[in-house]
């Protein structure tokens, strides 16, 4: 199944905050352009922590800075929303891995 040209949402609860369009992929990963609402500008700041502690070699702290983002946003495929995902947003762009099961957290 191809991804590139796919619309994935990115929202926090029924308010959708971007769509991420698909021209990209490494397998696990997809990247593509993100295109923000104006909603997204109250969580913009929790993707810009969550590199800066990953480039501080603080993954204890990013590990808690990223699980606000997955608690309180879903991440909705074409098919519809995804179990659990990883994303980063930076400079108009979004990549991420997902999941149709919980990732295992060993």
């Amino acid at each position: 199944m191809g991804f590139a040209g796919g619309v994935w949402r990115l929202v926090r609860q029924e308010e959708l905050l971007g769509e991420i369009l698909i021209d990209g992929s490494d397998f696990p990963w997809l990247e593509g352009r993100f295109v923000p609402t104006p909603a997204f500008a109250a969580v913009e700041p929790w993707f810009d922590e969550s590199p800066a502690l990953l480039e501080a070699d603080e993954i204890e702290h990013f590990d808690d800075a990223y699980d606000r983002i997955a608690q309180a946003l879903s991440l909705v495929a074409p098919s519809g929303p995804v179990a659990e995902f990883l994303l980063h947003i930076a400079d108009g762009r979004a990549w991420f891995r997902w999941s149709d099961e919980p990732f295992d957290e060993d």
